[in-house]
């Protein structure tokens, strides 16, 4: 036997509830996004395309140098010389780097006489003992000061190895990853880091050697990171670049987290790469480049790009700008922001301008009102007592999202979690912005942070 309930004020409730979750469902769905004849962002459709970058495959750069790439999160080469190969990274799972070292193998049985760390991310260092089998003596070569700026080392460490899995997407279902701007989505976990050995060479500006008959060149150049060197191999014309370059808008500043990476000296070591008469380009990410001509422009045009930033930020702080006001108005030359190695998959302009900003001058931008800030909650209080209260900021948001704010209503939602209003609406309406924001994004770590949360709020409930 069953009973009705007859209450009015339960039956008032239950419809209103109803109603809500049906204008908040219609205020979603109605969100006007730019999309192309298959339904999606511009943005996501070219992020997808740029998976062709990581395509796995060993590629031949003349008759005696190969780059693996797309097996793991960074690139691995091999250099074959008259009585041994030289290997250029060693990528980050032990399994990985097993799988390509058995592909070098297969091109060439000679031992390996020396592996080459461009510098201590342990993307490229993680694998090198499965290219080292039974040989002996084999050299280990990075610059001095290899390893020190990790996350590992850091008194943050914890919130650094957070928000590292939130730029990587490395808790997202695979189904909703992409790529990683210079990475595949998803990169193998078998072994991660237990292939590595520590360099048994290590030099300060410059070092030239021959190993196994080839002549090789290895130069100190600070970028994204401090100790990172570029390789030049005269007899093929090939220049390995590590991380300093890549097939997109360089990552001046980590999203994860990082200490202040020399923008201006980064610049400048990409266009002391431009001197040398490349024919094969290989960067420590993403396909290599062939061609003198095209080479050269790469190079050029990515230096260009980095000093343009830095400039442009300098003269603004200069001018007296604060710091948003800066990020406002520093861009792109448009014939660099055109430019396919340019695209900002993985880095972005603001984040540079930023970093620049705060390693010049520190927290402070000079702003009055920065000086001594309120803090988020007495904000927030003031913000929603100004526009009539918790109810009011709600529906502030929903007009937010109609009208494809998008960041305004991050922020707005921000406000009521603030002063702990914690309706569920709230959640539910943060977790389609979060989505929103990252169906249109170009950049692959701002789209793996904003699901990430998105996926956190949603486990979390």
């Amino acid at each position: 036997m069953t009973t009705k309930n007859n209450n009015p004020k339960n039956e008032i409730r239950i419809i209103w509830t109803t109603l809500c979750v049906l204008v908040m469902i219609l205020c979603v769905s109605c969100i006007k996004v730019p999309k192309n004849d298959n339904g999606e962002h511009p943005n996501l459709t070219k992020l997808k395309a740029h998976s062709s970058e990581f395509t796995p495959e060993i590629i031949s750069l003349g008759n005696n140098v190969y780059t693996a790439v797309g097996y793991d999160g960074s690139n691995s080469s091999m250099i074959v010389g008259k009585d041994g190969v030289i290997i250029i990274d060693a990528l980050r799972a032990l399994g990985a780097a097993e799988l390509v070292a058995t592909k070098f193998r297969e091109i060439s049985s000679k031992p390996v006489k020396a592996i080459i760390y461009t510098h201590g991310h342990a993307d490229h260092t993680g694998g090198t003992s499965a290219f080292i089998t039974h040989e002996q003596d084999v050299l280990i070569i990075a610059r001095e000061g290899f390893k020190e700026e990790l996350q590992e080392r850091s008194p943050v460490e914890e919130v650094l190895k957070r928000r590292n899995a939130r730029q990587f997407g490395r808790n997202l279902p695979e189904s909703d990853v992409i790529n990683r701007g210079v990475a595949p989505g998803v990169t193998s976990i078998d072994r991660v880091g237990k292939g590595y050995l520590s360099p048994n060479i290590t030099f300060n500006d410059s070092l030239r050697i021959e190993v196994a008959g080839v002549e090789l060149e290895l130069y100190s150049a600070d970028g994204e990171t401090n100790d990172q060197l570029f390789v030049w191999v005269p007899q093929f014309e090939a220049l390995f670049a590590g991380d300093n370059y890549y097939k997109a808008f360089p990552n001046l500043y980590a999203i994860r987290g990082s200490q202040y990476r020399d923008v201006k000296v980064w610049g400048e070591s990409i266009l002391r790469m431009s001197h040398f008469p490349v024919d094969y380009l290989v960067p420590g990410h993403t396909r290599p480049i062939s061609g003198k001509v095209y080479a050269h422009q790469c190079l050029v045009d990515y230096g260009e790009a980095i000093l343009s930033v830095y400039d442009q930020t300098i003269l603004y702080m200069n001018r007296g700008f604060t710091l948003q006001q800066t990020v406002d108005h520093v861009r792109l030359p448009k014939r660099l922001a055109e430019k396919p190695n340019l695209q900002e998959f993985y880095g972005m302009v603001p984040w540079g301008v930023r970093s620049i900003y705060l390693h010049c001058v520190g927290w402070f931008d000079g702003a009055p009102s920065n000086l001594l800030p309120l803090s988020e909650a007495s904000e927030a209080k003031h913000m929603i007592k100004m526009v009539g209260g918790e109810r009011k900021m709600l529906q502030f948001i929903k007009n937010a999202m109609r009208e494809c704010d998008y960041q305004w209503a991050l922020r707005l939602s921000d406000y009521l979690l603030c002063v702990g209003y914690r309706d569920d609406k709230v959640i539910d309406y943060r977790i389609s912005i979060l989505k929103c924001l990252a169906s249109q994004q170009l950049n692959a770590p701002a789209r793996n942070y904003y699901l990430s949360c998105a996926y956190e709020l949603e486990t979390d409930r």
